[in-house]
């Protein structure tokens, strides 16, 4: 079976000789010495002030949104993971669907000023398979109405923006370290943002409110573990070589695929180094869609439909915005496998199933 991904594994004498440190100090969280050995780690190889690691991606968003103190609207992505709208519904937030690009699959930068209205307290944007948004038009929308910015960086973990990580921009900028993800720690995330201030309150934030022996402040455990710090200790001297390995698959998928009948992502953003998180494709049709993926199945090859639904077509919401856009690229997107060892001859098979499908 080939699935659309496969986590990473580092050796696990390796592994296990960090977790041999944690059965001698029996420290296994609560703010432990591999998860402090982490964050310092990452914010070396992220180039970034405040970075603070947590259980998840989700949780990361929600207590950005708590964090900041966000009330009545949010604008943000249909195209997207559930857990970027859910977020802003979970802390008694509106989202407010502003349409995507046809090319990039980011927030349409130039529709965001005609969805802001007295209520709206923030952007909340998701750089869609790591290709960053438009962020100095965003900043600029931002600056203009006093709105706050969070990115949802779950895809961006290793690609960079004119130099800088992707993950450095915005008032606050979340991760996913889920087991799918290019550099995971089996489950986590992190909250990365410039302000001090800030930061301290999230990290409070993180541990259920507590200031020392006190209760500072509302909180929520958000803490992550030795044992989760240890695979991500393991993992991120390799990320280099893990991007490396997954472009070289990546342009064979781009070598051998009929373009005439698919399409990409727009690849030729200026500044952008990607990381190679994932391998979309956009389909001419959804029941193109739904044929390539039985024959893939059919092969024991499974894809993913990501993402879809379109966000604002979610059953749980409410009210309904038109994003045409985006509902018509959400039954078209399907991700083909992509990971660290997936076999070159195996693309080729992949390859050959899709094309002959189309």
């Amino acid at each position: 079976m080939i699935n659309v991904t496969k986590s990473f594994l580092p050796p696990i004498e390796e592994y296990q000789d960090k977790i041999k440190g944690i059965w001698e100090n029996t420290w296994l969280t609560n703010n432990g010495p591999l998860v402090r050995e982490l964050e310092d780690k990452l914010k070396d190889y992220l180039g970034v002030k405040n970075l603070l690691y947590v259980t998840n991606g989700t949780i990361a968003l929600q207590i950005a949104i708590k964090a900041l103190n966000l009330k009545g609207e949010i604008i943000t992505t249909p195209f997207s993971y559930c857990a970027t709208t859910t977020s802003i519904l979970w802390e008694n937030v509106k989202p407010v669907f502003v349409d995507i690009e046809s090319d990039t699959y980011n927030i349409n930068a130039n529709l965001i000023e005609q969805a802001i209205t007295e209520k709206t307290s923030a952007i909340l944007a998701t750089h869609v398979y790591g290709r960053p948004c438009d962020v100095k038009k965003i900043e600029k929308i931002a600056q203009k109405h006093n709105l706050k910015v969070i990115y949802d960086g779950a895809h961006c973990f290793g690609a960079t923006y004119f130099g800088k990580s992707v993950l450095s921009f915005g008032d606050v900028t979340t991760c996913s370290f889920h087991a799918t993800k290019v550099f995971h720690t089996i489950e986590g995330g992190c909250v990365i943002c410039k302000d001090d201030e800030l930061s301290k309150i999230l990290a409070h934030y993180r541990s259920f409110g507590h200031k020392n022996d006190d209760y500072y402040m509302i909180g929520i455990n958000a803490k992550n573990s030795e044992f989760h710090a240890a695979m991500g200790l393991c993992n991120l001297p390799r990320v280099a070589d893990i991007i490396e390995k997954r472009r070289i698959i990546s342009e064979k998928y781009d070598k051998l695929l009929d373009w005439n009948k698919l399409k990409q992502p727009r690849q030729n953003i200026e500044g952008f180094v990607y990381n190679y998180a994932y391998y979309p494709v956009m389909l001419p049709s959804e029941q193109k869609l739904i044929e390539v993926t039985q024959a893939l199945k059919t092969g024991d090859i499974v894809p993913r439909r990501y993402f879809y639904p379109s966000l604002n077509q979610l059953p749980y919401l409410d009210f309904y915005n038109p994003c045409p856009v985006s509902e018509k690229m959400s039954v078209a997107a399907l991700s083909l496998p992509l990971y660290y060892d997936l076999d070159l001859k195996d693309v080729e098979r992949i390859a050959r199933i899709v094309n002959a499908t189309l």
